[in-house]
């Protein structure tokens, strides 16, 4: 991070770290998208737990209890994968409160508009949202 160095170009230094941190690159994205990868072939075979995700399997019938509160219309078993892996990553991340709560919803949107379908980035952030008004009661 030698481009932090130097007071002139500190808003310009700023910007270009910011930049950073909100693609691809960063690495909580790319643990992100490690951990969905390993949420989505959980719900295919969930006999071995990996260690990856142990915690999150631990809440899980917390968090799909939010899922089927919040998305009444979709029952978690026809939901999409996909979508059910990032929406369970991301409800983790909310009860777990050690991510602004905003950065979780804007990873959660990202993902979804990466791996999911055209609608998918609209459904997680509809979700979201709602879990996070019951959250906040």
């Amino acid at each position: 991070m030698s481009f932090l160095r130097g007071k002139k170009n500190l808003s310009t230094n700023l910007s270009k770290l910011w930049e950073i941190m909100k693609t691809v690159q960063d690495p909580r994205h790319k643990k992100r998208q490690k951990i969905i990868k390993v949420l989505f072939s959980f719900s295919f075979q969930s006999q071995k737990t990996p260690n990856l995700i142990k915690p999150m399997i631990k809440k899980l019938p917390q968090i799909d209890q939010l899922i089927a509160q919040c998305a009444p219309e979709w029952p978690v078993a026809k939901l999409n994968k996909v979508d059910l892996a990032i929406l369970r990553l991301a409800i983790f991340e909310l009860l777990s409160k050690k991510t602004p709560k905003k950065v979780v919803i804007d990873e959660a949107v990202e993902l979804a508009k990466q791996y999911g379908s055209s609608s998918s980035s609209k459904f997680v952030n509809g979700v979201l949202g709602t879990v996070l008004l019951e959250l906040t009661k």
